[in-house]
């Protein structure tokens, strides 16, 4: 079962959360950090858009 992680903010448009997205999966390793699994943006029902992921397994 997986178990995704929210971030905390929720972004007015699909852009600002498609940023931090594509930082989380790209440059976490600068700073010596594992990037997710997987990395997804979603909408809430009231139309913020926001990032959701999942670590890897050990």
């Amino acid at each position: 079962m997986t178990c995704w992680i929210y971030w905390a903010k929720l972004y007015d448009t699909r852009f600002q959360a498609r940023c931090l997205a594509t930082r989380m999966q790209e440059d976490w390793w600068v700073y010596g950090y594992d990037s997710p699994a997987e990395v997804e943006v979603f909408q809430s029902k009231k139309g913020r858009y926001g990032v959701r992921y999942v670590w890897r397994r050990s």
